[in-house]
């Protein structure tokens, strides 16, 4: 596989491997890309939930992405979990200074698939104010979009009404995810100033779920290294989530793992 694209993250650790940087480097590796991190925070985390965190410090969140974008440099940004306001304040300074042309993935992690609380009430604002206007698209799922719009979501015309809302708020596009909704129908809403545009899928019915978000919104800040336009990139990222849902190993007692590697075919190196 030809290497293509240089990815940053920006995000949060997940130890037990289904999420976060873990997963991230992952799909970017499995899709054709160099992928760098700098950690926002680390995780006591499993199949189960969210055990404990431990956030970086602020400075050494600017360091880790200076000496990366110095020396090997960015084709495109995702930036997951945050935890608080001056971190962001302090990413955004950094990328302001260092990456100001460079398309950034925005998935605003606010809740773990658990229930536990990844980024604070008093943060909420300096996401919208500092970042999420900075963003080639930010990537929702219903609750996050709850939380950013202050609307309730019960359906498809719903979640278009909050994307154009979110929209409002400065990124050139947002990709609302509709897996939260109660159908045997998931439909993800992507609307841009020009286009709404409503991509609709069967449901995968599997516990094995952990770690779509930070899969999808890599997997599209993949597409965007690569060169591939923003719609290009969401249907390759969708269809990619979709078979590491379906060939997950089934692995933890909890919110499951996907296969992130399904793309990769170790058979070509046996003698």
């Amino acid at each position: 596989m030809e290497m293509r694209g240089r990815v940053l993250v920006v995000a949060g650790s997940d130890s037990g491997g289904g999420a976060g940087i873990q997963a991230d480097i992952k799909t970017i590796t499995a899709l054709g890309a160099y992928a760098t991190t700098a950690v926002t925070a680390l995780t006591a985390q499993d199949t189960r939930g969210v055990h404990a965190t431990f956030d970086v410090p602020p400075y050494f969140l600017r360091r880790q992405i200076e000496v990366v974008l110095q020396d090997i440099g960015a084709d495109a940004i995702k930036i997951g979990m945050l935890a608080h306001t001056a971190m962001i304040e302090t990413l955004c300074e950094v990328l302001e200074r260092l990456a100001p042309g460079v398309p950034l993935v925005v998935d605003p992690v606010m809740v773990a698939k658990g229930g536990a609380m990844l980024l604070d009430s008093a943060a909420h604002a300096a996401l919208k104010r500092s970042l999420v206007l900075r963003a080639a698209v930010i990537t929702p799922n219903i609750p996050e979009a709850v939380a950013l719009t202050g609307m309730s979501i019960a359906g498809t015309e719903d979640m278009v009404h909050a994307a154009c809302m979110l929209l409002t708020l400065g990124p050139r596009a947002v990709l609302l995810k509709g897996g939260h909704l109660e159908s045997e129908t998931v439909s993800d809403v992507l609307v841009t100033d020009t286009a709404v545009e409503v991509f609709d899928a069967p449901r995968i019915h599997s516990r094995h779920t952990h770690g779509t978000g930070c899969t999808l919104a890599s997997a599209i800040a993949t597409g965007l290294a690569q060169g591939q336009s923003l719609h290009a990139a969401v249907l390759r990222a969708r269809a990619y989530v979709r078979r590491a849902m379906e060939e997950a190993p089934g692995l933890g007692q909890g919110c499951g793992p996907l296969n992130h590697a399904h793309t990769v075919t170790p058979f070509r190196f046996e003698a």
